[in-house]
């Protein structure tokens, strides 16, 4: 990733005014790891599609205020993926999840038993659900899925890249757990011929010919 310009932090084209918008705007959404990986409420679906929608606009607009203060301006039919970049790593000064780097004694530690002084990153379930928000609100507001600079094969492969890396430097997995199949129910009749081949089987002092044998007769 290291053909994509970092975007250099405390630059002084952001003003404090836009920082501060940019935090509010995040800290209100539910890009934090807490909420990214918390199972849904008991809330009717309409309400979580109405939270939904909403954050989806104040990302929208986070966006588009990114884009307005960026210098040189950027027009949202310029942005590309390496722009989208150059974003989720902004993003990243206003983190408030601890990542430990391979020098840390606490490198792999899921719960560390002592502060490090380890950068704060967002998480990277925060900015899956981002990205997926963004990538959904660009083809809404009139563009093109094949021009949508959210689902560029450089954005997934960076997202790859901060799953990989914060599961090994936090020690945690963000594997998802396969779902177990329940086991089809059997049928009154075929649980009595179970019932009945086992009982056959169980026949004491013959053997397996000896008991097909009488079972014909």
């Amino acid at each position: 990733m290291d053909m994509f310009p970092q975007l250099m932090e405390g630059s002084s084209a952001y003003s404090d005014a836009t920082n501060l918008s940019i935090i509010a705007n995040i800290s209100s959404s539910s890009v934090t790891e807490a909420t990214a990986t918390q199972p849904p409420s008991s809330s009717s679906p309409s309400a979580n599609s109405s939270r939904y929608e909403n954050q989806k606009r104040r990302d929208w607009n986070t966006f588009g205020q990114y884009l307005r203060n960026h210098r040189p301006p950027l027009s949202l039919s310029r942005c590309s993926g390496a722009h989208v970049l150059e974003f989720l790593r902004y993003l990243d000064q206003f983190g408030k999840t601890k990542v430990h780097t391979t020098v840390c004694h606490f490198y792999g530690h899921p719960n560390p038993p002592a502060p490090c002084p380890c950068p704060l990153r967002q998480a990277w379930g925060s900015l899956d659900a981002l990205i997926g928000r963004l990538r959904a609100a660009f083809e809404e507001n009139g563009g093109k899925p094949e021009t949508n600079p959210f689902g560029a094969r450089a954005v997934r492969l960076y997202l790859r890249e901060v799953r990989d890396m914060q599961s090994k430097a936090r020690g945690v997995s963000y594997e998802k757990k396969k779902r177990k199949r329940p086991l089809p129910q059997l049928s009154a009749s075929s649980s009595s011929a179970v019932a009945s081949h086992q009982q056959f089987q169980m026949l004491p002092g013959t053997s397996s010919t000896t008991q097909i044998s009488k079972f014909e007769k």
